[in-house]
Order: structure tokens, then C-alpha cells, then sequence
């Protein structure tokens, strides 16, 4: 993988990031990741802002604009949308809900075979974030002090998450239906709402 392209992935998956940081991450010089971001920004993919500092310079942060999100790739957008447009034309709102519903019925069918082997919540996350990310999702797990928090760094449905809402509901009722009673699932950051990433915290009820 080329170092821009390594260098739009951290960035994806940790945010803002500072040129020493990349650096360190990636084993390369300050100067040559520095290089890198000029490079980006002069194409549009990435901006700066400075953060002020008690001592010294402000540090610049650079992270990815809108063009930089969509280097990222979203599975047959356009097309998606026009079936969605031609669904809900041919057979109205309720049938637009259906196909929605018989997608939400078959996910959670392949996931709930995937996780048979899976004894505990924490063995079933590990399933769920290794299914995600094998569908496009830059899925990562976290512990916290209120459980886990499933993190999602990239939508490759976004397109047709903003023209087509229920499907992230969709989403959020396979996972508390494939996780069960164990745990409450809430999301705490969305990307169709203009957020970077989409998490979601999930709490042991035990």
C-alpha cells in the first residue's frame, strides 16, 4: 500500500491526526509525512487546523474532507439509490419497508449462523467486528468503563443510509437482536449525521 494511501487510512480510523504522529505510526521521517499531508491538502483530501499550545507553536491537526471520505468506497451508491427510487415508485412507501425488513431478516440470519460457536458477549462482539469489517466497515471493539463500544469507521452504504434512514435502524435492531438481553446497544456517533464514524455503546445488563 502506498504511504498516501496508509496515510488516509489512519486518518479514517484515528481522526485528526498531527504529522509527528503519523510519522511514529508509519515509521517514516516528520518531514516526509509533512510532504505527504502538503500533498494531500493540495488535492483537496485533507485540511489543517491549528491547536494552540501552552508552550511553543500551535500544533496543526490535519484530517480528511468531504472529497477525502469519498476515496473511500460506497458500494454501488448511485446505483443503490436509483433501486431504492424505482422500489418506493413501483410499490410505495410500505413496499420500500419490506425489502428493508427482508434485508434486516437475512443479515441477521447469515450473522446468528456465523456466531453459533460464540459463548459469551464478548465472543460474540469479536464475531460481529470481524463480519463488519470483512463487509467494507473498518470495524474495531473498545472496552470502556460501561462495556465495549463497537466502532465502525466507514459506511460503504452511507448513499443509500441517507436516502434510505430505516436502514440504519435496521442495522441497530440485527445488532440488539443478535446480541440479545445481555446488553443495551445505543449509538453514540452517526456518520449519515455528518459524524466521521459510527459507534455504538453497548452495556452488559448483567
Amino acid at each position: 500500500m502506498k504511504t498516501s494511501d496508509r496515510i488516509l487510512q489512519t486518518i479514517k480510523k484515528e481522526g485528526a491526526v498531527t504529522a509527528k504522529q503519523l510519522a511514529e505510526n508509519l515509521g517514516i521521517t516528520t518531514m516526509g509525512a509533512r510532504q505527504h499531508l502538503q500533498s494531500l491538502e493540495d488535492e483537496g483530501i485533507l485540511a489543517f487546523h491549528d491547536v494552540k499550545v501552552k508552550v511553543g507553536r500551535p500544533t496543526r491537526h490535519w484530517s480528511l474532507t468531504r472529497k477525502g471520505h469519498n476515496q473511500f468506497t460506497d458500494r454501488h451508491g448511485e446505483l443503490t439509490i436509483q433501486m431504492i427510487d424505482a422500489i418506493e415508485e413501483v410499490f410505495g412507501p410500505q413496499g420500500l419497508e419490506k425489502v428493508t425488513a427482508e434485508r434486516q431478516a437475512k443479515t441477521l440470519d447469515a450473522y446468528q449462523q456465523a456466531m453459533q460457536s460464540a459463548s459469551n458477549l464478548e465472543e460474540k462482539l469479536s464475531v460481529l467486528v470481524a463480519l463488519r469489517e470483512n463487509e467494507g466497515y473498518m470495524a474495531e471493539l473498545e472496552q470502556n468503563d460501561e462495556g465495549f463500544v463497537l466502532i465502525e469507521n466507514h459506511c460503504p452504504i452511507c448513499k443509500a443510509a441517507t436516502r434510505c434512514p430505516s436502514l440504519c435502524q435496521s442495522e441497530l435492531a440485527v445488532f440488539q437482536q443478535l446480541l440479545g438481553d445481555d446488553c443495551s446497544i445505543a449509538r453514540t456517533e452517526h456518520i449519515v449525521q455528518g459524524q466521521r464514524r459510527c459507534c455504538y455503546q453497548i452495556t452488559p445488563t448483567a
